[in-house]
């Protein structure tokens, strides 16, 4: 073999070796979460403290809390830290993961354009709220994106008995979009919408925006976070997901999420047991 080519040859695997080594010791895992969390800033305050300690890096994919039970199911993350407590049961009793571990809770807030066309500034009754929305046909801004904070929505709209669906497109919008996207289109419209308190906190683009609704015990919204099963997803990073895990629901982690405020208010309250 010419000199020439044998020392090429050499130099290829030495760097493909050396590829692969780094490779190796990257250590990261993927979070499946919501865009709340994302939305509101809790990742970069959060994880360059996780990141700095253990040395794991973190991926979030931030999409709605249904979508992100979704890609647990397929085995495509290694935690999920999400906010629909109905789902994250149903997704520990089929085996997708083996414990829900509780984090954090804010409550969900309705905000609306300051003149307050529906009439319903100071109310508490969240139920009632929508009512007088549904009846004045007051432009409201939806998620429609089977996210947790949608699945709030529909249930206060169904206890209320209102069929959104037959005021699609009229008065009720569907922006198929998340938290963060769809404030922006309320305050565009000047229609009211429904928002976790942390993104609501975090957003700048208010315009006329306001909350007009607030402190029904109907609206607390708990954070809960899974391990993805390793039984049933062998690829699953089990040990460092755990570590991630451990560090939410630890003193530390807790402090940290406490820490987390925007104009000397907290967005999240932390609540692991």
């Amino acid at each position: 073999m010419p000199r020439l080519i044998k020392g090429l040859l050499v130099l290829v695997l030495a760097t493909a070796a050396g590829l692969g080594t780094a490779s190796a010791q990257e250590k990261f895992i993927t979070v499946a979460s919501t865009t709340s969390t994302q939305s509101s800033g809790l990742f970069e305050h959060l994880l360059p403290i996780f990141e700095k300690k253990t040395g794991i890096q973190v991926r979030v994919v931030a999409v709605g809390t249904g979508q992100a039970i979704q890609i647990g199911q397929k085995g495509d993350a290694d935690v999920l830290l999400v906010h629909h407590r109905p789902s994250e049961d149903k997704f520990v009793a089929e085996g997708y993961s083996p414990k829900r571990f509780d984090v954090m809770y804010n409550d969900f807030v309705f905000v609306g354009p300051k003149d307050d066309p529906a009439k319903i500034m100071g109310m508490k009754d969240a139920v009632a709220a929508l009512k007088k929305i549904a009846a004045a046909k007051a432009p409201f801004a939806s998620r429609a994106d089977k996210s947790g904070t949608h699945l709030m929505e529909l249930a206060l709209w169904e206890e209320g008995g209102i069929d959104v669906a037959k005021a699609s497109g009229a008065w009720y919008r569907e922006t198929g979009s998340g938290m963060g996207a769809t404030l922006n289109t309320a305050a565009a419209m000047g229609a009211y919408t429904l928002s976790d308190r942390g993104t609501w906190l975090n957003f700048r683009n208010r315009a006329n925006l306001a909350v007009v609704v607030e402190g029904d015990p109907k609206l607390f919204n708990p954070y809960g976070i899974m391990l993805v099963s390793p039984e049933r997803f062998p690829h699953v990073k089990a040990a460092m997901g755990q570590q991630f895990i451990d560090w939410i629901v630890s003193r530390d982690g807790q402090q940290a999420i406490a820490g987390y405020k925007i104009g000397g208010e907290s967005l999240f309250t932390p609540n692991a047991k």
